[in-house]
Formats: C-alpha cells, structure tokens, sequence
C-alpha cells in the first residue's frame, strides 16, 4: 500500500500517461495529470504531490523549465521521462534538479518500483519528515508526532493553523495566495468567509513569533498573500 502519496503524471503522450496512472492507481496512489508544462505548474501549485513524474518534451512550458519551477519552490522528488538517451541528456536533467530519469520506451511497473524506492528514501532522509527546528531551536516542528514548540515550550495549534504552518515550512520562500490556503487548511470546496486565513495567520504569529508585529517566520506578501521567510 502507497499510503495514499499524491503523484502527479506530466506527459502529452495520452497512452503512455493513461499506463503510468493505471499502474498507479493500482499501486494505492492518487494522481493528477498534466498534458502541457502550463498546467503542470498550476496543478503542482494546487495538489501540492508528494512526486512528481516528468516528460520534458512538453508543449508550452519545457519539462526542464517545470523542474526548475519545482526546484525554487520545493523539494518535491522528480522522476523525468524523456526520449534522449544521450548521457549529457541524462546529467542536465539531474543537474537541474530531478532525483532519477527514466527513458522512453520504459516499463510501467519499473517506474511504479521506482516511485517508490524514492518516496522512501525521501521519508528517510528528508528533514520535512521528522522534526526541524529555526533559530538555535527558538521554533521546533516534529512533523511524525505533529508537534511544534517555541522556545523550549510546547505549543497548541488548531487543525487549521497547523495545516497552514505546514504547507509554508514545506515550500520556503514561496509565496501561498489566501485562496491556496483555504484548500489546505479548510479544503477546495470551502465558500465561507475568505478572510479566515488571515484570522489564522494572526492567530499562529501569536503562538510562534517572538514580536507578531515583526514576524520572522510567516511573511506578509503584500496583495499576494504569505510566505515562510526564515
């Protein structure tokens, strides 16, 4: 079983995308697909997966182009896909950041064992997966035991605020709108109030900041939305 990890499949080739998500979806993940490098990035930006499996020959936006989005980002693992062969082929697109590369013709369920081996390495090595602390240990999260505390002290979030938290220490320097944290805190289908995730975002300074007044940690982002800045 997957444990239900979110993949998203980036290929304009319907058939071979139609495969990988079969074998999948047979494996226990859930998907997203993308058919152009335009959609891979929005959908990314929405779906937030857990991996990210990558044609670079995309129409609109070049698959090199969309991993190097990912990369500034996050650290969301990338399987790319590709016809090129050649091993300068192979070193660029590790170079610019995907975590394997795979060519065309492949067999499904070798990507699919491959998806794997790298999600589990990822939970083995990933800081994001465990516990990570900022500032000589003035803010600490335990990501396993869903825990965070501020200067040695144990802190109590909502479901709500810990979601948020989490979506911005996942993706540093990344900018989230209020409409991006709505879906994670409250879900997509959400049609109250879009205002709350400012009430949250005050309401988590207050527990983890030092100064609220003069955060360091959650960002304001001014007409976009917020950031996690440290």
């Amino acid at each position: 079983m997957a444990d239900s990890k979110k993949i998203l499949i980036v290929e304009d080739e319907e058939k071979i995308a139609e495969a990988i998500e079969a074998y999948l979806k047979n494996s226990g993940y859930e998907t997203s697909r993308a058919s152009n490098g335009r959609d891979a990035i929005t959908i990314f930006e929405k779906k937030m997966p857990d991996l990210v499996i990558l044609d670079l020959m995309l129409p609109e936006i070049s698959g090199e182009e969309v991993c190097r989005h990912i990369r500034r980002t996050s650290r969301t693992p990338v399987i790319m896909l590709t016809a090129k062969v050649a091993e300068n082929d192979r070193v660029q697109g590790l170079d610019i950041g995907a975590d394997d590369y795979i060519t065309k013709p492949f067999s499904p369920r070798e990507l699919v064992a491959r998806v794997a081996a790298i999600l589990r390495r990822s939970s083995e090595k990933d800081p994001l997966f465990s516990k990570m602390s900022w500032n000589d240990s003035d803010l600490e999260i335990d990501i396993i035991a869903s825990t965070v505390r501020k200067s040695g002290i144990s802190v109590s979030l909502t479901p709500s605020e810990y979601r948020i938290l989490l979506a911005l220490i996942k993706h540093p320097g990344r900018t989230f709108t209020r409409e991006e944290l709505i879906g994670i805190s409250l879900g997509d289908d959400y049609d109250g109030y879009d205002r709350i995730v400012d009430s949250h975002i005050k309401n988590l300074r207050s527990k983890i900041e030092t100064d609220s007044a003069n955060p360091q940690y959650i960002l304001t982002v001014r007409g976009i939305g917020y950031k996690f800045g440290a």
